[in-house]
């Protein structure tokens, strides 16, 4: 009895194995779908018809890139709101055309743009990814400026940096002596608000405006750089 056993339990083995075998040739031989060479596509399908297909979307030019997107009705609301803002400096005497401005953490380089657009040519907007040409690459933590060159230091991202007191402290440097810098949060009052002019090392608070920019509520705080004794 225990032979007769051991028989069929032999049989069933060599048998598995002879399945396992073949299937996996099969497996082996047997070409995917997705890759078998496909005859010309005279359609004018969008999409590739198989994973193995190579074409790929063509490759835009920067300035192709550039002009699609500022010609977008989002971009332009958003430079219209810096418009807004940057127009009510000029109307303190804070802003002029020969003004020199940093733009920090700019973004895409909406506030450039807005700048450009009411006369003011000199100004350097930094991120850590560049958008040229309006935005070059660098460290808002270790910007690439000698001290006091600046008339204006600009940011409306304060809120993202990674060290917000040496983000302020890299605007002030760079701003000269009675120069400005210009921070938009979101609406804030109270201790928020002290905090965030409490970073402000070596500048005093000139004021505060709440204002509506870009659809969001957010508060504009303006700081004069002190002069130095």
């Amino acid at each position: 009895m225990e032979k007769h056993i051991e028989s069929l339990l032999k049989r069933i083995s060599w048998g598995s194995i002879t399945i396992a075998t073949l299937t996996l040739m099969s497996m082996i031989i047997q070409t995917p779908e997705t890759c078998i060479p496909e005859t010309p596509n005279t359609s004018m399908t969008k999409f590739p018809r198989s994973s193995c297909d190579s074409n790929h979307r063509r490759h835009l030019p920067i300035d192709k890139k550039n002009h699609r997107l500022w010609t977008s009705k989002a971009w332009n609301q958003q430079v219209q709101s810096y418009v807004q803002l940057f127009g009510e400096l000029q109307n303190r005497r804070l802003l002029a055309n020969h003004s020199k401005v940093l733009c920090v953490s700019a973004g895409a380089g909406h506030e450039v743009m807005a700048l450009n657009r009411i006369g003011v040519s000199d100004v350097t907007g930094v991120e850590v990814i560049d958008s040229l040409p309006l935005v070059s690459r660098a460290d808002p933590h270790n910007l690439p400026f000698f001290d006091g060159i600046f008339d204006l230091a600009f940011t409306a991202h304060l809120a993202e940096a990674l060290f917000p007191l040496r983000f302020v402290e890299e605007m002030e440097r760079t701003v000269r002596n009675g120069g400005s810098c210009v921070v938009v949060v979101e609406r804030c009052g109270g201790e928020e608000l002290d905090q965030i002019v409490g970073l402000f090392r070596k500048s005093r608070l000139v004021n505060t405006v709440n204002v509506t920019f870009n659809g969001a509520q957010m508060t504009r705080i303006l700081m004069r750089r002190k002069v130095s004794a």
